[in-house]
């Protein structure tokens, strides 16, 4: 089991800077791609969890409401159901942000530097190591290795999205739209 990834997909080992017109390539199209997934996992992690309350379904029982001895207005719940359905959407949601957060992880180990072998190194780096406090001293250039690429796949996914529902609801014919009257009356006492 030395040898077990548990990597998305079984990339190639990714060259960080890029060498060469493949290394590029090959980084961008990973990149590209998990910035992709990345958004779909986001998208419907948040739609499934919103959407979650729609799944609820509530029975009324009127048969006795109109009797001469009950108060206006009368709704009695005959029952409730889809809380399961409701908690199992929320569940999904919440896989799909975690899914999500291990693509975000799994792109930041895929641009670790190389393990420091020397133990003179091994000294200079503990005494030379970043302070976290200090904005300056931040890998910077691993963040823009890391997630450069990335941000470019989610947003054209992003657009893509956008503008494939925009092409079919541009398709879809117009609804005539449905009449919705409100009737009231008023009485008075004569005098």
């Amino acid at each position: 089991m030395a040898g077990w990834d548990i990597s998305p997909f079984r990339r190639y080992a990714l060259t960080i800077p890029p060498d060469s017109s493949r290394a590029w390539v090959q980084l961008a199209a990973w990149e590209l791609w998990m910035g992709a997934l990345l958004y779909g996992a986001v998208r419907y992690g948040t739609t499934l969890m919103v959407t979650a309350q729609d799944h609820l379904i509530t029975v009324f029982d009127f048969t006795n409401c109109y009797a001469a001895a009950v108060v206006q207005p009368c709704e009695r719940v005959a029952y409730r159901a889809g809380a399961l359905n409701v908690a199992m959407n929320i569940w999904c949601g919440v896989l799909l942000i975690a899914v999500a957060l291990w693509l975000v992880w799994e792109l930041w180990g895929a641009v670790a530097p190389k393990p420091i072998t020397d133990d003179f190194l091994k000294l200079l780096d503990a005494s030379f190591a970043r302070d976290w406090r200090k904005p300056r001293t931040w890998p910077w250039a691993r963040i823009g290795w890391a997630y450069g690429f990335t941000f470019v796949g989610a947003t054209s996914a992003l657009g893509i999205g956008l503008l494939a529902s925009t092409l079919l609801a541009s398709s879809i014919p117009g609804r005539t739209p449905t009449v919705h009257i409100d009737t009231s009356q008023h009485f008075r006492v004569a005098p």
